[in-house]
């Protein structure tokens, strides 16, 4: 039996995060009193507290911070198990976790640089996933 997968609610602090998404931009948040750059694009600035951060498209490149295999996957998730998550340390700095597509069949590792790409995925909501970078 294959459940319905959830999908983010989308409030006033990430939907703008979700509406870059759909339109192929991984939008951060840029402080422009202490230069602090984070997801997502809350009303104000979690290091100094400034109000308004300027929303960035960040470059969609990045290394896998942290990563695992899942093979035990949540009921929603079960038929697309074993599938990979990672941490992703953008390269403007922010993390943010996420799927990973292996693509040229690469192995992911600590430090391998991804790229994101933008997948359909439950409700009309675009997803940030990120594919391992072609091999040197």
């Amino acid at each position: 039996m294959t459940m319905e997968q959830p999908y983010p609610a989308a409030d006033s602090d990430s939907a703008p995060f979700w509406a870059g998404c759909a339109a192929g931009q991984l939008l951060i948040a840029n402080c422009a009193s202490c230069q602090h750059r984070s997801l997502y694009l809350r009303g104000h600035c979690p290091r100094c507290g400034a109000d308004e951060p300027a929303r960035q498209e960040a470059s969609g490149q990045g290394t896998i911070y942290a990563c695992t295999t899942v093979h035990r996957a949540p009921a929603a998730f079960r038929d697309e198990a074993p599938y990979l998550v990672a941490l992703v340390e953008l390269a403007e700095g922010p993390r943010i976790m996420a799927r990973i597509d292996q693509g040229n069949g690469g192995e992911p590792r600590i430090g391998a640089p991804v790229t994101v790409d933008f997948r359909p995925g439950p409700a009309d909501f675009v997803y940030p996933w990120f594919v391992l970078a072609e091999a040197g």
